[in-house]
């Protein structure tokens, strides 16, 4: 038998030891922080594109810490992948953007971080079981139909729903707009959590775009979408611009055009004249862009009561809006006031403000009288303001006046803050249908109408009823009348958070 001869293995020359050689990479890029998982992709592999990276600028961990926000993997298995990270359990595991080894080359061809797209991640693979708890065929298209109380158990979609619909207000694409606004309204009512893209199957009102985003925020915990329109410029500087009270989406586009961005660029921008209620707007900017709580909307019932009975004794007040369908806090407060007899009320608004001054809490006032004329009606054309005597106030609330105290900025010594408050005063034969108007939420009205129009052939606003097949103004003593003629079961205010 021969024996091949023995013959030893040549070493390779050993490199020297990475670790022990100082580098001076700069870091450029210090809010991203990547980990390479060495797993599929080797160790020497691992090295040699850590070294790129870093040269690049880029912040490489050797260990998945928690302060990492961007896994790299070549690993093509997601199930795998997810089932080791999530043993490695880093706390910010929800926020890291978990990605394939594409993502890493499109940036060391770049330069810099690319964006994050959902063709780069490796997502957590959706489960293949799970159904609603109820019947999604019961579920209305119109939210006059849908109880939908202030318990969201889809908060997580319909936040990026608002964003996404406010980007299209802003840029006056009114059907997206209204498409993202009604899916909102669907997934609020819904008792059940979506957990998978099949539930929403038979939903109304979801589109494709809805559903992309669905299954986005399903995968990966949020949408990309959502996030790069958070942080675009455009979207930012209308986001500041219309907090200011008087100031709408018109105007904020027209200072955006002239290459404003900040409120000191308007300002002191010598050419920009504000109206008087910008000029309030901005004075007051820090108390009326802060939400107003259900406290102090209570305490401004009581101011507002005894101002209107000083005046009218017999007068009704009813505290509308967001505050009567339950909710805890808003961004003004809204109030009804009526007179027992037709024709008093005309003169009510004007002595409620009279009286008010007097108090010295009226900060600004902005007064519209009457415009209401039951000839003009029906209206075929929607029109977004009624037509009823109505002012726009703000006024000095004081921290003694509410229970458990002001809403207040930390630090706020002042004792005080300014709200701003709307009154609205219809004729009393009026009332019910500017009550359930005023009431919303804005989408519960917007269907409310739809369907008196479309499933009733009927017109309906916050002045009247009309039944176009009869040819007749349809009368109501409460806002349970309105709802008969509809054919609808009433609904409680805080049943309509649409």
């Amino acid at each position: 038998m021969f024996h091949t001869p023995i013959v030893p293995f040549a070493r390779k020359r050993s490199r020297p030891v990475e670790a022990a050689v100082p580098r001076h990479d700069v870091v450029k890029f210090k809010d991203v922080r990547l980990y390479l998982v060495e797993r599929k992709m080797g160790r020497s592999r691992r090295n040699f594109l850590t070294q790129l990276a870093r040269s690049k600028g880029f912040i490489v961990d050797d260990n998945l810490s928690d302060e990492v926000t961007h896994v790299v993997s070549e690993d093509s298995r997601a199930s795998s992948l997810w089932k080791w990270l999530k043993e490695c359990a880093p706390k910010n595991l929800p926020r890291v953007n978990v990605l394939d080894i594409s993502w890493f080359t499109d940036s060391m061809r770049e330069g810099r971080p690319v964006a994050v797209e959902t063709k780069h991640l490796i997502q957590i693979p959706l489960p293949t079981e799970g159904s609603p708890l109820t019947p999604v065929a019961t579920v209305s298209r119109y939210a006059c139909q849908r109880r939908t109380t202030l318990e969201n158990h889809n908060k997580k979609f319909t936040d990026a729903f608002e964003v996404l619909a406010e980007s299209y207000e802003f840029n006056n694409m009114e059907g997206p707009c209204l498409a993202f606004r009604r899916a909102t309204s669907v997934l609020k009512s819904l008792p059940w959590a979506v957990r998978c893209l099949g539930a929403t199957q038979d939903l109304p009102c979801l589109g494709q775009h809805t559903k992309k985003v669905i299954e986005e925020v399903l995968q990966c915990g949020r949408s990309f979408e959502v996030e790069k329109l958070l942080s675009d410029e455009r979207y930012q500087t209308f986001k500041l611009f219309t907090s200011v009270f008087g100031v709408g989406p018109k105007t904020a586009e027209k200072w955006f055009c002239r290459g404003l961005r900040s409120f000191s660029d308007i300002l002191t921008d010598h050419s920009i004249h504000l109206n008087r209620m910008q000029q309030s707007g901005f004075l007051h900017h820090g108390d009326i862009s802060r939400a107003v709580s259900a406290a102090e909307a209570r305490s401004l019932r009581s101011v507002i009561d005894g101002a209107v009975h000083c005046v009218t004794p017999a007068a009704t007040v009813a505290l509308t809006g967001g505050f009567h369908r339950g909710k805890e806090f808003g961004h003004d407060v809204d109030f009804i006031v009526t007179t027992p007899e037709l024709g008093e009320e005309e003169s009510l608004l004007p002595n409620v403000i009279d009286e008010l001054k007097e108090q010295g809490i009226l900060l600004y006032c902005n007064y519209q009288a009457s415009t209401f004329d039951m000839r003009k009606l029906p209206n075929h054309h929607f029109e977004a303001m009624d037509h009823f005597a109505k002012c726009f106030l703000i006024l000095r609330l004081e921290s003694s006046q509410v229970e458990g105290g002001l809403h207040c900025a930390e630090g706020d010594i002042r004792g005080w803050r300014a709200v701003r408050v709307d009154l609205v005063s219809p004729p009393v034969d009026r009332y019910p249908f500017a009550l359930l108007g005023w009431t919303g939420s804005r989408q519960f009205e917007r269907d409310l109408r739809r369907f008196a129009r479309v499933e009733r052939g009927m017109l309906l606003d916050n002045h009247a009823l009309y039944d176009k097949k009869k040819k007749e103004f349809l009368a109501a003593s409460t806002e349970k009348d309105i709802f008969a003629h509809l054919g609808l079961e009433y609904m409680e205010p805080w049943q309509r958070n649409a």
